[in-house]
């Protein structure tokens, strides 16, 4: 894997959520190299401006992270789903007509198998460009159906998504209230997740849970489909964290 520099801040704005993934193709005519759609993925073009895609996967199969915050990867979107701001995108390097090398196949079905995992989500959501953009073709010559049958398969063998230390983490969280200290670590934790999902009216992470904390954790109970009482406890913290429970 390799960090390009600035992606922890790169984005055309705070990602929304993460509710599918999206596999491309760069398309770009280089013959040479293992990445050289980077600059383009990254930066942009002419009437599209970057960066274009969350990650990258260079021929060798080295994966490139390129950005954290929203992509200009698809729009308009015909899913829900997959539109840029809910959605991951991963541009792997083809001009749309090349061969895939098995270890560039092999690391785009384990890339969007960790992502999968990481964001709670099937492997169902793993959709081609063209399945979710009538006008687009990419990736070119990928059966979707067995490739997401092969990212079922590593899931599977890796461990669900509310296994291991993420588990263990959302069984020993506590219950939180409105009235709870802002010295409280679980509280800043809170805090620190809200803002990550997109709620900027919590302000900083260090803070008591106030009123806008309330509100803003009704808000993700019920995007979570969870009772939304404004209390933090065992089926609302697995939807800040993003894992199943």
């Amino acid at each position: 894997v390799t960090e390009v520099a600035g992606w922890k801040n790169r984005g055309r704005e705070a990602q929304a959520s993460v509710d599918g993934i999206v596999c491309h193709h760069t398309a770009t005519p280089g013959t040479s190299g293992d990445y050289p759609s980077l600059v383009v993925v990254r930066d942009g073009y002419s009437g599209l401006p970057g960066p274009l895609s969350h990650f990258g996967i260079g021929r060798s199969g080295r994966i490139y992270v390129i950005a954290a915050g929203r992509c200009n990867h698809n729009a308009p979107s015909t899913s829900s789903y997959h539109t840029n701001s809910r959605s991951i995108g991963i541009e792997a390097e083809n001009n749309g007509r090349s061969p895939w090398p098995a270890v560039q196949l092999d690391a785009y079905r384990r890339l969007c198998a960790e992502l999968c995992k990481e964001f709670g989500l099937p492997a169902s959501r793993v959709k081609a460009h063209r399945e979710v953009n009538s006008s687009k073709p990419d990736p070119h010559s990928i059966n979707m159906a067995t490739f997401r049958a092969d990212v079922a398969r590593l899931m599977s063998a890796g461990g669900s998504s509310a296994s291991g230390w993420m588990e263990e983490i959302v069984k020993d969280l506590p219950m939180l209230s409105q009235g709870a200290k802002a010295d409280n670590e679980h509280v800043q934790t809170l805090r620190a997740l809200l803002l990550a999902r997109s709620h900027p009216e919590i302000g900083k992470v260090e803070g008591p849970f106030d009123a806008k904390v309330e509100t803003a954790v009704r808000a993700v109970q019920r995007w979570g489909k969870v009772d939304d009482d404004g209390i933090v406890g065992p089926k609302t913290w697995p939807v800040l964290l993003r894992v199943h429970t």
